[in-house]
């Protein structure tokens, strides 16, 4: 996950079931395909240094849907993720989501947009000695729709951190994407990470 407030603060919001993906098939089955991922070139360009994109895995990974998000991934639904980073300190992931029918996606999808909406209030709760601050950046027009957030931490000893969210729907699959780096709100690159939502959504299918 990246930078420092995914492992200190931000770990007190953790619950137990998010790293969990969904029941692998067994041998009699196909295993079920992976929806379309981001690539690297879709990242927010960094000024300084390029992404490099791990692989699409199996799971929602260690960090599950992500450090805001309560929701785990439903049962009977798959789940994959993939991870992306820089040389310096900025990463991103996005994990995926396929439900078993579209209501259970937009139920996700409604959990995941009030975890997001009440982070910063979580987190400062969690860590009295953090200060965070949360931003709604609105809603997109692609697909069944995706919204977009973001949050800035500071903590007690001057750590400062920003991170880009954003959770979108395509029929009755889920997408989140999570960016981060040192820094605050107003150094985030919230027009490109629009555009890299809207890509996040529209390759699903």
């Amino acid at each position: 996950m990246p930078m420092r407030i995914r492992a200190g603060v931000l770990a007190a919001l953790a619950v137990t079931g998010l790293a969990l993906g969904a029941t692998l098939a067994t041998p009699a089955q196909a295993a079920p395909k992976a929806p379309g991922f981001l690539k690297a070139a879709d990242l927010p360009p960094h000024p300084s240094s390029s992404w490099t994109a791990g692989k699409v895995t199996r799971g929602a990974g260690e960090a599950g849907l992500g450090v805001c998000v309560r929701a785990g991934v439903p049962a009977h639904a798959s789940a994959w993720h993939r991870e992306f980073r820089t040389d310096l300190e900025t990463s991103a992931r996005q994990v995926t989501v396929v439900l078993p029918d579209t209501k259970a996606a937009k139920n996700l999808v409604s959990r995941l947009n009030k975890d997001m909406k009440s982070c910063a209030a979580r987190i400062e709760k969690a860590d009295p000695g953090t200060e965070a601050t949360g931003k709604d950046y609105g809603k997109l027009s692609v697909e069944e729709g995706a919204h977009v957030y973001g949050l800035e931490t500071e903590t007690s000893y001057g750590a400062l951190d920003v991170s880009l969210l954003a959770v979108g729907r395509d029929g009755r699959t889920v997408t989140v994407v999570d960016w981060g780096q040192m820094g605050d709100l107003g150094s985030a690159p919230v027009k490109a990470f629009k555009k890299t939502t809207t890509t996040a959504v529209n390759r699903l299918h």
